[in-house]
């Protein structure tokens, strides 16, 4: 039976996009991949046209339309103002989960771990990637960390769904919530509620900083990883590089309606036009796309094909050893002899099986009863540069009144009224915290100090007010 072909979104991108993509489609419509490629295009051109973000408000329509996007790497053009396409992509159609397959193929491309076999489940929408960032002052620059409940429930539970839909065994969160105890707490907290949903999938969670290095130097110890945005884009490129190369790695990006297939690496200006790019990455973002629209067997086709190509040591220059590989080949020709085996079955390789794979359907998010939430206080940023601590510290405290008094100064975090140390280096940015007397604290009161302080001729660049949850502080305690 033949299946209709299914509309999917095309875009070359910059740099060795054109190469990898024209080699990656070759293969797909060898293989008898039932598809539809509809066009556009997206990156530099885009940009320096005058679209910020670059791409066309007519480009979202066919994105939206057929919900199916294989993307090639794109160049953001340099200097400020410009926004990242990957990320307004994921954020605008929701792609929150990102998955990136590292795997090792010893003995036939070059690596220290040849039985690293590891899936990095990355959160793909928040975190620092929210892109909120503001100048306050003239020596300090500020970047919000975004973590929400619905963002963890859903990226820890597709990581275990993935697990057991795969056959793995262990799920590993990494977080860094002995510093960021509310964010990353938040993420680690999420991850033991869920883990204990899946008794047949062994869970544990790792400091981010030991992790990484635990990834680095012995990756076959995991299984499936899975962390906030930040840590998943670094930890999935080293891991993808010291299993053999990150011209090898492709990457889904999954969302409820939408999802987008592309190679991890980026544009790689430097080599374009060279015919010598590796297309594999890209390759590898097809055959995940190939699951998504349920043409499995078109997938494990190429799959196999791809190992039965490398073990016969036809490799492009990113992964040609004298010593293991017996001819170098550029960007067509690879492509050109995955295509000559297709049919072919890796010797020694494991040969992957997408009998059982099909997008994940995950249960909607079920937002939590509200908590009883009271105003206790309000941090007050300001621009100082008039002297110590000790002088902030008393001007203000005239300022403060019977039902707001304040407690502490911190610059840069750390605790420097009162009782602040000498040695503690400040710059002109001043965290202020004002605290209620007897956590009976109205929204009033908060806006007349704020009105007092403008009044006085004191600089205030950003508040926060500070409030609890079923009496638990919704903010953190301060170092010092």
């Amino acid at each position: 039976m033949t299946h209709k072909p299914v509309p999917i979104t095309v875009a070359y991108g910059d740099g060795i996009g054109p190469e990898i993509m024209q080699a990656t489609l070759n293969v797909l419509e060898a293989a008898g991949a039932s598809i539809a490629p509809e066009t556009i295009d997206i990156g530099e051109k885009i940009y320096l046209g005058g679209q910020t973000n670059g791409i066309e408000p007519s480009s979202w329509e066919s994105l939206r339309r057929t919900k199916v996007f294989l993307k090639s790497p794109i160049t953001t053009p340099q200097g400020g103002g410009y926004k990242s396409l990957n990320v307004s992509m994921r954020k605008a159609l929701g792609l929150y989960a990102n998955v990136r397959p590292c795997i090792a193929y010893a003995p036939f491309v070059s690596t220290k771990h040849p039985d690293m076999d590891l899936i990095i489940v990355r959160e793909n929408e928040e975190d620092l990637y929210a892109g909120i960032e503001h100048r306050q002052t003239e020596e300090v620059f500020q970047c919000l960390k975004l973590i929400t409940r619905p963002g963890c429930e859903r990226i820890v539970r597709y990581a275990f769904e993935y697990a057991k839909q795969q056959n793995r065994k262990r799920v590993t969160c990494f977080v860094k919530d002995n510093i960021m105890k509310l964010t990353d707490g938040l993420f680690h907290q999420i991850f033991t509620e869920i883990a204990a949903q899946y008794p047949d999938i062994q869970s544990d969670s790792m400091i981010v900083d030991i992790g990484a290095a635990r990834v680095a130097d012995t990756p076959e110890d995991f299984d499936v990883l899975v962390m906030p945005n930040l840590y998943g884009d670094i930890i999935s490129d080293i891991a993808a590089q010291i299993a053999g190369s990150v011209g090898m790695a492709g990457s889904a990006n999954i969302g409820d309606q939408c999802a987008m297939f592309e190679a991890i690496h980026g544009s790689a200006p430097d080599i374009a036009g060279r015919n010598i790019a590796n297309p594999s990455a890209l390759l590898h973002g097809a055959i995940q796309m190939l699951v998504h629209i349920g043409q499995n067997g078109v997938a494990e086709k190429i799959h196999h094909a791809w190992l039965a190509t490398l073990e016969e040591g036809l490799h492009t220059a990113d992964i040609y050893r004298q010593d293991l590989s017996k001819k170098r080949m550029g960007t067509i020709e690879f492509a050109d002899a995955v295509i000559a085996r297709l049919g072919q079955s890796p010797k020694y390789l494991t040969a992957p099986s997408y009998a059982n794979s099909k997008p994940l359907v995950l249960p909607a998010v079920r937002h939590k009863e509200p908590c009883k939430k009271e105003l206790v206080g309000i941090d007050i940023f300001l621009q100082w540069q008039e002297g110590e601590p000790k002088l902030l510290g008393d001007d203000l405290n005239s300022y403060g009144s019977p039902e707001l008094i304040l407690k502490l100064i911190t610059n840069r975090g750390v605790k420097v009224w009162p009782e602040g140390f000498p040695e503690t280096y400040c710059v002109d940015h001043w965290r202020c915290r004002f605290m209620s007397s007897n956590n009976l604290l109205s929204f009033n009161e908060v806006l007349a100090l704020q009105t007092r302080l403008h009044k006085a001729g004191f600089d205030v660049v950003k508040t926060e007010n500070l409030y609890t949850f079923n009496k638990e502080p919704g903010f953190a305690a301060v170092h010092g």
